[in-house]
């Protein structure tokens, strides 16, 4: 049976975990206000952007993208070559189950793509870390982004976007696959496992939904255009991933921390009823010493 001295100890100790679980809900309750704000600003830009590059490779003909850079972004590689993977997790732990999804999301893609020479570029120290440990696995890792959260930037999603195209350029890189966490609301998540590139069929699929015709007039002239804007909607997407990701990682912290200072709270209750109970029942035996004693001496 625990000592009173050990149980007292234990609440202590509880009670010191209760605190930190508690300021750190609150340090993400005060973030995750800025981080939904970002979001809610950044995807209505990324998703018309997406609509405007659309727009425009549906008024160029191949023979206007012919013998640009912009091509070699739209056109389908031969099957066969390097695959790249943009993997995006959280920098650190403490966070439900935000990480292990990620990872499990990942691992299902490796799994699926077992056999192929694949590079990745590791956005979040837990998913950089985890690439790490893997073996057995034809892969590389060809570039890391870590500590940028809870404060990402564009300008971290133009470093992203610049090594992913220059990959995507100077290696045989057959397709990129972006995975990372959505934010849908304050208590849900959802894994986006999506491609990044080629753009070819991404961008087909928006521009079909857009069915009203639309005239343009194109200055300087449409291959100048669409050069300028790819590398704009490629930082726009990214930034938007990040954004999304930073917001979700917030807000299941925020959640995982206040079932923790719940679960501690439950913790102390019960360590204090149980010290309650301890202290009455060596009070009892106290007192029936005493009278047990007191009956001898006066028999």
């Amino acid at each position: 049976m625990a000592s009173l001295r050990d149980i007292r100890k234990h609440i202590a100790s509880v009670k010191s975990i209760k605190q930190i679980t508690y300021a750190m809900k609150m340090v993400a309750a005060a973030r995750i206000k800025r981080a939904q704000a970002s979001i809610m600003a950044a995807r209505p830009f990324a998703v018309e952007m997406d609509r405007l590059i659309a727009d425009l490779y549906r008024e160029l003909g191949e023979e206007d993208l012919s013998g640009t850079a912009a091509r070699e972004l739209f056109e389908e590689r031969p099957a066969g070559g390097t695959l790249c993977l943009v993997l995006v997790t959280a920098d650190k732990g403490l966070c439900g189950s935000f990480n292990t999804n990620l990872l499990k999301a990942a691992t299902a893609w490796l799994k699926e793509n077992c056999g192929r020479k694949i590079c990745v570029v590791a956005v979040g120290r837990k998913g950089r870390d985890f690439l790490r440990r893997l073996k057995g696995l034809d892969l590389e890792l060809k570039y890391e982004l870590v500590g940028i959260f809870p404060k990402a930037g564009y300008v971290h999603a133009q470093l992203l976007t610049d090594t992913i195209v220059n990959l995507y350029r100077s290696a045989p890189v057959e397709s990129v696959t972006l995975i990372y966490n959505e934010f849908k609301s304050m208590m849900a998540q959802r894994i986006i496992t999506d491609r990044l590139l080629p753009l070819k069929s991404h961008i087909g699929t928006a521009s079909k939904e857009r069915t009203s015709g639309t005239d343009f007039a194109f200055e300087p002239g449409k291959k100048e255009l669409l050069s300028a804007l790819l590398p704009r909607h490629l930082g726009a997407q990214l930034y938007r991933t990040l954004l999304e990701s930073q917001a979700a990682e917030l807000a299941a912290r925020m959640n995982a921390m206040e079932s923790a200072s719940k679960n501690a709270s439950e913790l102390i209750e019960g360590l204090t009823l149980k010290m309650n109970k301890t202290r009455q029942a060596m009070i009892t035996t106290e007192l029936n010493e005493i009278v047990g004693g007191s009956e001898a001496l006066n028999g």
